[in-house]
C-alpha cells in the first residue's frame, strides 16, 4: 500500500516549451487517475511552475487536497531513476535510499535530479541511506519480486559509464545488503541501443510475487533483447527454485506516431505503474491498446486498470512506470 506516488512534472528549462505543452496532458491524466487513491507529490521546478501545474490541474477538474508541491529544480522527468527509494528494515521503520544517479552514464544533464532524494529526506524527515559513492543505479534498471529475487540487465548496472570496474559480485553484494535480495536473474542486455543502455523495466517486469509480465519471443526480438537472454528470461525460478507464471503482452500492432507525427516503431505496454486503486497502463491510440489493457485487468482484479496516452513521452525514452516512484505506507 502507498502513501503517495512521486511525479516530476516537465518543465520549459531544459528542453523548452514544446517539450513541455506535448508532455502536460500524461501528467495531468496520471494524476487524475492517483489522486483517487492516493497522495500524489507533484516535484514543480519552481514557484512559477508550481502555480501553472496547480492551474492547468484545477481547469482539469482535478482538486488539489490530495497533492503535495515540491519545489525543486530538476532535468528531466525520470523520477523512477533519479527519485528516492523508500525501503524497510525488519523493524519496519522507513528509510530512503539515495543512489547515484549520473544521467544514465553522462548521457544527459543531472546534478539538479541526482539531488533530489536528499531534499526529499530532509523535508519528509525520514533517515536517507546515502549511497551516491556505493554505486550508480537507477529505479528503472531493477525489477525486484518481493520474495528475495532482483532482475536486471548488466548493460544498465555493470557498465564503465556507471559503474567502472564493479564486478557482478561486488554488485550483487550491494543490492543484497541495500535491497534485501538473495537471488539474481542477470540480463545481458545492451549497451548503447538507447539513452538508458537497456533498462529491465520495458520489457519485463514482476506483475506479482509469482509472475513476470514481458513478450512473446518475436516482439522481445524485436525490442532487441538477444536471444541468450530471452532464454534465460523464460526460464527463471524464483527464490524457492520454482519457475514463474508468464503473462505475455504483445507489442502495439503498429508503428507508435506521436502528436506531432514522429515515427516511433512499435511500443511496449510493459512499463505500467501499479497504484492503490488503480493500475496506469500506456497507450498509444493502436489497436492493441484494449488488448494490452485487457491482459493486465485481469492480473489485478481489485484495480481500475487505466490507459494514459504516452505517444509523446516515449518520444523520450520512456512511459508510465518511468516518471512514477512509489512511496510505501
Amino acid at each position: 500500500p502507498h502513501e503517495g506516488t512521486w511525479l516530476q512534472w516537465p518543465h520549459q528549462y531544459q528542453y523548452g516549451k514544446s517539450y513541455r505543452n506535448r508532455l502536460d496532458a500524461t501528467w495531468i491524466a496520471m494524476t487524475t487517475e492517483l489522486v483517487q487513491g492516493e497522495k500524489v507529490h507533484i516535484v514543480a521546478y519552481d514557484q512559477a511552475e508550481r502555480k501553472r501545474i496547480a492551474s492547468l490541474l484545477e481547469s482539469s477538474g482535478v482538486s488539489l487536497k490530495n497533492i503535495d508541491f515540491r519545489i525543486y529544480p530538476t532535468d528531466d522527468v525520470w523520477v523512477r531513476d533519479n527519485g528516492p527509494i523508500y525501503v524497510k528494515d525488519k523493524n519496519g521503520q522507513l528509510f530512503i535510499e539515495d543512489w547515484g544517479f549520473n544521467g544514465w552514464g553522462g548521457k544527459a544533464d543531472y546534478n539538479n535530479c541526482n539531488a533530489v532524494p536528499a531534499k526529499i529526506a530532509g523535508d519528509q524527515q525520514i533517515q536517507k541511506i546515502d549511497l551516491n559513492n556505493t554505486m550508480i543505479n537507477e529505479g528503472g534498471s531493477v525489477e525486484i519480486d518481493g520474495n528475495g529475487v532482483l532482475m536486471a540487465c548488466k548493460s544498465s548496472i555493470l557498465n564503465d559509464n556507471r559503474n567502472p570496474g564493479m564486478t557482478q559480485q561486488q554488485a550483487e553484494e550491494i543490492f543484497s545488503r541495500y535491497l534485501g535480495v538473495n537471488k539474481f536473474i542477470w540480463l545481458e542486455g545492451q549497451a548503447g541501443l538507447d539513452i538508458t543502455d537497456m533498462h529491465i523495466d520495458g520489457f519485463a517486469r514482476f506483475a506479482n510475487a509469482s509472475t513476470i509480465i514481458t513478450m512473446n519471443n518475436e516482439d522481445l526480438t524485436y525490442w532487441q533483447v538477444p536471444q541468450n537472454d530471452i532464454n534465460t528470461l523464460y526460464a527463471a525460478t524464483n527464490s524457492r527454485s520454482v519457475a514463474y507464471k508468464f503473462v505475455k503482452v504483445p507489442l502495439t500492432q503498429n508503428d507508435v506516431v506521436t502528436t506531432y507525427g514522429k515515427n516511433l516503431g512499435k511500443a511496449s505496454y510493459i512499463n505500467y505503474y501499479i497504484a492503490n486503486s488503480c493500475v496506469l497502463v500506456p497507450k498509444y491510440d493502436d489497436p492493441n491498446d484494449a488488448v494490452a489493457l485487457n491482459i493486465i485487468r485481469q492480473l489485478y482484479p481489485g484495480k481500475k486498470v487505466v490507459g494514459v496516452d504516452c505517444r509523446n513521452l516515449f518520444a523520450n525514452g520512456g512511459m508510465i512506470h518511468c516518471v512514477t516512484q512509489q512511496q510505501p505506507r
